[in-house]
Order: C-alpha cells, then structure tokens, then sequence
C-alpha cells in the first residue's frame, strides 16, 4: 500500500576599526554605538589554517585613523589605541607596522586586540571571543577579513590575541593592491562574545511507548456522509493524535477505497513543541479473526496541528463491504492505531 501525506489546516557582536591617511601623521579614534551587523556572503580562502576573505561591510564600533602611512612606515614600536568598550568589556588594539618579530611577523603587518581593565573582573575570569582582523581596501570597497576559527580563551595568563602575519608588507605596501591609497592605510577587528550554552535541546526516540494502542469504533457506516470523520484526541508522547477517514474515499482512491490517516494535533502542558517523529500501525480491523488490513507509516509530524500521514486505500470498498471478509459488522467498522515509536523533546543540562 502506498503512503499517502495530507495536510489540512550571537550574543551581541562589537567591531573595531583602525585607519591611517595622508601626509602628515593625523590619528583619529572614533568609538560609536556598539550592533550587530549581518555579514554578505565571503569569498573564502584558506591559508595556513587561517581564513581570508572579503566583505563589503564596514566595523561599527571602533574607527581609528591614522592620516600618513609614510610617517610611521617602518617603526619597530607598536600602535596602542585608547580604551574602548565592546560586549560589556573594555579593550584596546596593538598594532606593529613592520610585524611583530616575537610571534613571526617579520615582514608583515601584526594585529592584536588585548583585553583591558581586568583588574574589576572575578577571580577565575575567561572571556570567549570569536576575533577577525580586517585589512581595508579602498580600491574594492572591501574588507579583507581574517580570522582562523578557533576561540580565543582570555584570561589572566594570555590578555592578548590576534594575528602576527596578517597581510605581508610586499602585498600590503604595493599600491597597485589598493590597500594604501593617498597614503592612507586601514585595519580593524570584530569581536564577538562567545557564552557557551548551559542547555541543549535533547530528542529521544521511545518505542512503544505507554498507552500506545488507541482503538476507534465508527457506528452506522452505511449512514456516513461525504466528508472527514475524526476521533477523538488521544495522547501518546508529549502530543495527541487523532485519527480520520472519509467514508466516500479520498483522492486517487476516490470513490473505490477507503482511507485511513494519523493526523498530529497539540502539544501537552509544558511540552517542548518541536517537529514528532510518529511511527505507527494503522489498522482496519477483522471482527471475526485476525486478518487485519494494517499499514505502516513513520514521518516527522510538523509543529502545526491537523497535518496527516496515511493511506488512501486501506480497503477496497467492495471487500469492505462484502460481509464474508468481517471488516463491516453490523454496519460498524473499527479502527486501530498503534504507535510504536515517537520522539520526545527536553531541554536539559549540557
């Protein structure tokens, strides 16, 4: 018999930027108002472990601009950016222009953002962050974003992360590569605060479940009008089920079968609501002997309610009728479902 479906009825994200312009040495530190942005999709390249890409979108939280590349090209002596706040801690960027030699960046541009002010946090403290430095180009109107996916854990023995080989100096420095423009450089960072979650969301699977047999007598058939008949709710799981049939068929069973469908309804008090895994039985009982016509059917039952899953010829109608087979007895029929597995849904501790 062929199945039959019928349907009836992070954490907030904080950016910092660092720019550099024109001919004489000009730092401007520019903090605005902390967001999340959603970025477009990226053109992604592995390197090394890490990944770059490119991206249209700008930080929103720190702007840094220094004005005259020229100046400071060159200087073994970092950049350290004034204090600022992003996701409820304060930070600072630390930037080496000719690379950080003590973590291999000679010959390239390093980035760092340290977490400041520590000293306010709880004994113990650690701070999750999900870090991308960006490199600026003007030329394309794009970030060059870096990162390389792991977490980095900040606490009282390591206050700084970032990247020592961020972009080489031969590649940054051509002006060709659209990153210097007028003698203008720009850098930045995004940080996003990563809270590991103390619950998760657990589905089981529970094969026969307690109170799995539901049984539905239909008194007067020959009486039935053309249209769908359901019983009663019954609950198995953590939701209730019902069963309906049209005694007139229904689609391309119409008008010769007789179908049978288990429809999902609601949810119990308290119950997570979530897509139910709902196996089943589904049977046309014989009154006089064990030659029951029964289907089975399993399929994930969305969270709205009268979705149903069946058959649309459970029986011939001729073979129903036919008072030697058993299945019409005394112009009643009896139906049956059988549930012999279905999903359950708990929040509970990681």
């Amino acid at each position: 018999m062929d199945s039959h479906k019928r349907s009836l009825g992070f954490i907030s994200l904080a950016f910092l930027f660092f720019t550099c312009s024109s001919t004489e040495l000009l730092i401007q530190q520019v903090t605005e108002g902390r967001g999340t942005e959603n970025n477009s999709t990226y053109n992604v390249e592995a390197h090394l472990g890490e990944t770059r890409a490119f991206r249209e979108e700008r930080p929103s939280s720190k702007i840094v601009t220094i004005a005259g590349y020229s100046v400071i090209k060159g200087r073994f002596e970092p950049y350290e950016s004034s204090v600022f706040e992003a996701a409820g801690y304060k930070w600072r960027m630390v930037l080496y222009v000719i690379g950080n030699k003590n973590d291999g960046g000679a010959g390239h541009i390093s980035l760092y953002v340290r977490i400041e002010d520590t000293e306010s946090l709880p004994y113990g403290w650690k701070v999750n962050v999900d870090l991308k430095l960006f490199v600026h180009n003007p030329k394309t109107h794009k970030y060059l974003t870096v990162t390389d996916g792991t977490v980095k854990r900040y606490n009282a023995a390591k206050k700084e992360w970032g990247f020592g080989k961020l972009i080489s100096l031969s590649t940054f420095e051509n002006t060709n590569n659209g990153y210097i423009v007028q003698d203008t450089c720009s850098f930045g960072a995004e940080i996003l605060i990563v809270k590991p979650t103390e619950i998760q969301e657990k589905v089981t699977f529970i094969s026969n479940p307690p109170n799995n047999v539901f049984t539905w007598k239909i008194l007067r058939f020959s009486s039935l009008e053309d249209k769908f008949y359901y019983s009663a709710d019954f609950l198995v799981g953590d939701r209730y089920w019902r069963l309906g049939f049209n005694p007139k068929g229904d689609g391309d069973g119409r008008p010769h079968a007789l179908p049978l469908f288990l429809f999902a309804q609601g949810f119990k008090e308290n119950a997570v609501a979530t897509n139910t895994w709902g196996a089943v039985n589904l049977r046309l009982k014989n009154q006089r002997n064990s030659n029951h016509r029964q289907l089975y059917s399993a399929a994930w039952y969305p969270i709205r309610s009268d979705y149903g899953v069946g058959v649309n010829n459970i029986i011939l109608l001729a073979d129903l009728k036919n008072p030697s087979n058993g299945y019409l007895v005394n112009d009643a029929i009896i139906f049956e479902a059988e549930m012999v597995k279905v999903s359950v849904t708990n929040i509970v501790p990681v």
